[in-house]
């Protein structure tokens, strides 16, 4: 079986322009909240944490992941949160592995994010409804 992680975007701006309707102004301000979720979370990504906290954190993290179309980091905080719910969770090095995926993965998703943000901004378009 293939690994179909390669295969994610980063982030998908037309997943992005679809949550928003196409709303420059909404593209940014939910990109701006993925990003203070990103800030406040990511301090639970820690193996040496119970597996409850860190799975928490992951799954707040792939919701607002899922928000602006961030799929690959999506993908690895659903990975990491199955596995800290499971009966018998990761720890040591499996659960750091499974959480520097996380990481990896959310240091791409905010670099793509700012760069969206900033192509938002620069267009100047809003979309009014």
């Amino acid at each position: 079986m293939t690994d179909p992680r390669p295969s994610l975007p980063v982030m998908d701006l037309a997943h992005l322009s679809a949550m928003t309707g196409g709303d420059t102004a909404l593209g940014i301000e939910v990109i701006e909240i993925f990003q203070h979720q990103a800030q406040l979370w990511s301090r639970l990504l820690d193996p040496r944490l119970p597996a409850q906290e860190w799975s928490d954190a992951a799954h707040t993290l792939k919701g607002a992941s899922l928000g602006i179309g961030a799929l690959k980091l999506a993908a690895a905080c659903e990975r990491a949160e199955k596995a800290g719910r499971s009966d018998n969770p990761p720890t040591g090095a499996h659960a750091a592995v499974l959480l520097g995926d996380v990481k990896d993965a959310l240091g791409e998703a905010l670099e793509a994010a700012a760069r969206a943000a900033h192509g938002l901004a620069s267009s100047g378009r809003t979309n009014a409804s």
